[in-house]
């Protein structure tokens, strides 16, 4: 018997291979490219979450290691294996970036020079959850003048870098949405794919997991 929340799942896990869109609305989601940056101590629920969430919507997704190796230890021991190491992609276009959070990965996504170049040069959607806004787009001066949020404990970096925090789940500003945790997670990857494809789409994959969206 088949699993309800699996009824979304592309049967095919090659980032940038035609993946199956049944039920999405018509806008080729398959040749919507998201990068997602992993490193060793990122957040693994948050992770995790984001590929899945973003992949049943037929999303194109790459989990990039920014280490020399594809296979990272999250914060929590939970070993992950990556699709590609970041300095082996091709530069873009992405048409979204999401980073997640998590010690000591957001402090090696932000000490990762090809990374910050990439972020202050994107032009598409960039999305960063618990730690990362602080730790990774504050310092690039990507939060400046912008309504976010992150890890609680982080309001004050945030704020002291020109952001106004918001105490919600999910803030969006213009191309920027930021999320506070491992438990937002899958409400950030539902935001990014209505950003991406439009509310029915993120519907849909809402209503396969159960999610209240």
């Amino acid at each position: 018997m088949s699993n309800p929340s699996d009824a979304n799942v592309p049967d095919n896990n090659i980032p940038g291979s035609n993946i199956p869109a049944s039920n999405i609305p018509d806008r080729g989601p398959a040749a919507l490219r998201v990068l997602i940056p992993v490193a060793p101590g990122s957040e693994e629920i948050e992770t995790v979450t984001l590929v899945d969430v973003l992949r049943r919507a037929g999303l194109s997704v790459c989990l990039a290691s920014v280490s020399e190796t594809r296979l990272i230890t999250a914060s929590r021991r939970v070993d992950l294996q990556a699709d590609a190491c970041l300095k082996d992609l091709d530069p873009g276009p992405w048409h979204g970036i999401a980073l997640p959070g998590g010690l000591p990965g957001a402090n090696h996504l932000a000490n990762c020079h090809a990374l910050s170049q990439l972020l202050l040069s994107h032009q598409g959607i960039l999305a960063a959850i618990c730690a990362a806004p602080a730790v990774v787009l504050a310092p690039l001066g990507l939060v400046t003048g912008k309504r976010v949020t992150g890890y609680p404990s982080f309001k004050a970096v945030l704020e002291a870098a020109g952001g106004e925090y918001l105490d919600q789940a999910v803030v969006v500003d213009g191309q920027l949405t930021t999320s506070q945790g491992p438990a937002t997670a899958m409400a950030l990857g539902l935001s990014l794919i209505e950003q991406l494809l439009g509310r029915p789409a993120a519907l849909t994959v809402a209503q396969g997991l159960l999610h209240p969206w």
